[in-house]
């Protein structure tokens, strides 16, 4: 690091500057989450603010008791326990508690160090303390790990220039993020906007104009009606267009085996998530529910948020399934399993999940019986085909926007810190040959620590020489 600065920057320690003040171990008997005096975890640390949704309080009394710990408008926070490099200055106005493990930072000296530089010069800091992090499970770090983190210091005027340089680029950058981050959302209302009109006979007014067709299904119809259908659509219960409902093995699957067993997890966005596989070498279970191309997989019991999530099966590979799973055993000449899926993955699809469901402790339960009297909106099967490639179609350009949006923002992210390591390799801003040698200024800053740490000497400086 030092082989890259400037010569009239000194590399010094993080603790030659600030000093890390821990915050106090509240037990869980003093939390309440009514009101009171906010106390701020790791869990409130979101960046320019604070974020109060998930904070616990305790009495008013604290603010006697524990005064040590109180935070104030302005101050730097950084955990240092958990998500390490996590930071975030105080921003409101009523006074708060500092929990243990999140670190309050403290200049020695305002009068030398500009706060914004070391405030940017945190936002490099996340993969330095997860190299530091020890504990098992929770990754944590000390006050002393913090401190004695090499810290690039310039001259006082040198800062101010590259903090008004920081402060003007970086919110540009943040910006696009900003916009960046919302592309998932419109892609995600995108592709639920295709399979409403998909379902609705919307998609494919053009194509109804110039095909003649009728609805070739014969069977039972729906007196109920979710909303109006165009002429030769049919409200239609899913029971009359299968063969039946299949559930899945309940044999305990292997880390591996001879064929991959399809479980909750595996369904993904309706497909079929090859990653994170378990196997069976029961050629019994395998010929009993061994999947077949087109095969709609229907995930039965999960969270209440994903029960409800189908698939559908597009592999020459051979794979069976798990006991949450149901596999729907449509049929060919009435339904196409693609159009079966989208219809499954709509958004009234998962409004009517979230109905029937039946909630148990952890997980939610939607059974085959019940599954059975899902009411498809069943369009004739020339249409369907059609529905099914106009789909693809604007799948594939959703699918082509969201890898371009994953590249930009990748790109994004490497600016950010392309930026600040300019800044602290001293290539940000020009040197100003007038301005006091940081060595100077890190001499007066050391005798304030001495006189803060009760007349002990402060370690010479490096002094970073080209």
């Amino acid at each position: 690091m030092s082989k890259n600065f400037p010569e009239h920057w000194v590399e010094c320690k993080f603790g030659d500057v600030i000093q890390i003040k821990n915050g106090y171990a509240f037990k869980t008997k003093d939390f309440n989450k009514t009101g009171g005096v906010p106390v701020i975890k790791q869990t409130q640390l979101a960046g320019e603010k604070v974020d109060l949704s998930k904070c616990v309080y305790v009495d008013k009394s604290f603010l006697k008791s524990k005064s040590d710990f109180i935070l104030k408008k302005g101050d730097v926070l950084l955990a240092m326990s958990g998500s390490l490099g996590k930071y975030c200055v105080y921003d409101l106005d009523e006074p708060a508690l500092q929990n243990q493990r999140t670190g309050k930072i403290e200049p020695i000296s305002i009068k030398h160090l500009n706060k914004r530089y070391y405030w940017h010069y945190l936002n490099t800091l996340e993969t330095l303390l997860k190299e530091k992090g020890k504990g098992l499970g929770v990754s944590n770090v000390s006050p002393s790990d913090i401190e004695n983190l090499p810290f690039p210091l310039p001259p006082l005027n040198e800062q101010k220039r590259i903090v008004e340089k920081l402060d003007t680029i970086l919110p540009r950058v943040k910006n696009a993020k900003t916009r960046l981050e919302k592309i998932p959302a419109i892609l995600k209302k995108f592709r639920q906007s295709v399979l409403a009109a998909a379902c609705s006979g919307r998609l494919t007014e053009d194509w109804r104009e110039g095909n003649s067709i009728s609805n070739n299904y014969s069977g039972e119809t729906s007196r109920e009606e979710p909303y109006e259908l165009l002429d030769d659509w049919l409200w239609v219960e899913l029971n009359h267009l299968s063969n039946g409902f299949q559930y899945g093995t309940s044999s305990k699957s292997e880390i591996t085996g001879k064929v991959p067993v399809l479980r909750m997890g595996n369904l993904q966005n309706g497909l079929i998530d090859w990653s994170d596989l378990k196997y069976t070498n029961d050629d019994s279970e395998i010929k009993k529910y061994a999947l077949s191309y087109g095969d709609v997989l229907f995930n039965r019991t999960n969270s209440p948020d994903l029960v409800g999530k189908t698939a559908i099966f597009k592999e020459e590979r051979i794979a069976i399934f798990a006991g949450y799973l149901i596999r729907i055993k449509y049929k060919l000449e009435f339904i196409n399993s693609d159009y079966l899926n989208f219809c499954l993955n709509s958004e009234r699809a998962k409004e009517w999940c979230k109905q029937v469901k039946i909630d148990g402790v952890s997980q939610s339960n939607i059974n085959a019986q019940v599954l059975s009297t899902f009411l498809i909106p069943l369009p004739p099967l020339e249409e369907q085909h059609e529905i099914v490639r106009r789909v693809e179609k604007l799948f594939a350009l959703a699918d082509s926007l969201e890898t371009k949006y994953k590249k930009a923002f990748a790109r994004v992210e490497k600016i950010e810190q392309a930026i600040l390591a300019k800044a602290f390799r001293g290539e940000l801003v020009e040197p100003n040959p007038n301005d006091e040698p940081a060595e100077e200024l890190l001499k007066r800053i050391l005798e304030e620590k001495a006189k803060l740490d009760g007349g002990k000497k402060s370690k010479k400086p490096k002094v970073i020489k080209k």
